[in-house]
């Protein structure tokens, strides 16, 4: 089992960055695939980006194309954590971002993980 906290939220303002960290507590963090998604007022949880297990240098990723090429997602083993770095960030981006993971189980634009963080705010303002 895994523990999941977010953090790096804030308010900023449209085409500035921030950058969103998950600490994972338990063992076997490498064997986690990662990922992050969100969700704005009214609408639904979506998908944002995912990471594989394995070690932190020969993993893949994947992303939504509403992200793709404005975020990165990237783990570091050694640290049990995961990162979202967001740039060009838009109004639209604003929405409660979670952290989540799986054992040994990674589906692409999936909303169904196993583990869950509690959330963490971000809005862009325009």
């Amino acid at each position: 089992q895994v523990q999941l906290v977010e953090s790096g939220g804030g308010l900023v303002q449209a085409g500035g960055s921030l950058k969103l960290a998950c600490a994972a507590s338990g063992r076997a963090f490498s064997g986690y695939a990662m990922a992050w998604l969100r969700q704005a007022p009214g609408k639904e949880r979506e998908f944002v980006a995912a990471i594989s297990w394995g070690i932190s240098w020969n993993t893949n990723t994947y992303y939504a194309d509403s992200v793709k090429g404005r975020f990165t997602i990237s783990r570091d083993n050694a640290k049990n954590t995961v990162y979202l770095q967001m740039s060009s960030l838009k109004p639209e981006d604003t929405a409660v971002y979670y952290c989540a993971a799986a054992y040994h189980r990674l589906v692409v634009g999936g909303t169904t993980w196993d583990y869950w963080g509690q959330g963490t705010q971000v809005t862009v303002s325009s």
